[in-house]
C-alpha cells in the first residue's frame, strides 16, 4: 500500500510549473527583442536611403542651374515629404573642374566658318559634386556623402575661367 497522501506531491508541480513560466516568459522577451532590432534595422536603413535621395536631389538642383560659371559650396534645404517642414540639409562643397578635353572636331561643312562659329572652341569639362548630409541636420540621423561626376560643355572663355 502507499503511505503517501494526495498532497504531498503539490510542491514538485508548482515548481515544474514556475520553471515552465519562466522559460515562457524568457523566449517572449527574447522575441520582442528580436522584433524591436529589426524595426531599428529597417529605419535606419529608410533613413539612410531618405539622406541619399536629399542628396541627389540636391546635386540635381545643382545640375540643372549654371554652376560652371562660379562654382561655389552652398547649402541645399530639401523638404522630402513635401509637408512644408525642412527634413534635410545637404552641404554642397564647391564643384571642382577635374578634366578638360576638347569638344569633338568640327564637321566637315563647318570647317570654313571662324572657330567661334563652330564647336571645335568648345571643350568638355569633366566636375565632381560632392553632397554630404550629416546627422545633425536630419529627421532619421543618417549621414551621407553622395559624389557625382557631371560633364559640361563650356567655351574658351568659360573654360579658361573656372577650370586653370
Amino acid at each position: 500500500m502507499n503511505n503517501r497522501s494526495p498532497h504531498s506531491q503539490g510542491g514538485v508541480a508548482l515548481v515544474i510549473g514556475l520553471i515552465m513560466l519562466v522559460l515562457i516568459t524568457v523566449m517572449l522577451i527574447a522575441a520582442l527583442n528580436i522584433g524591436t532590432a529589426n524595426f531599428r534595422a529597417v529605419s535606419n536603413m529608410q533613413f539612410r536611403e531618405e539622406a541619399i535621395s536629399a542628396a541627389n536631389k540636391a546635386i540635381e538642383q545643382v545640375i540643372s542651374s549654371n554652376f560652371a560659371a562660379a562654382p561655389t559650396a552652398e547649402e541645399v534645404i530639401v523638404d522630402v515629404d513635401n509637408d512644408g517642414n525642412t527634413d534635410y540639409t545637404v552641404e554642397m562643397a564647391q564643384p571642382q573642374c577635374i578634366n578638360v578635353t576638347p569638344a569633338s572636331d568640327a564637321d566637315p561643312s563647318s570647317k570654313l566658318l571662324p572657330p567661334a562659329m563652330t564647336i571645335g572652341s568648345t571643350w568638355n569639362t569633366l566636375w565632381d559634386l560632392q553632397a554630404t548630409v550629416d546627422r545633425v541636420n536630419n529627421v532619421g540621423g543618417a549621414a551621407v556623402v553622395v559624389r557625382a561626376g557631371v560633364r559640361k560643355l563650356l567655351s574658351q572663355a568659360q573654360m579658361d575661367a573656372v577650370c586653370l
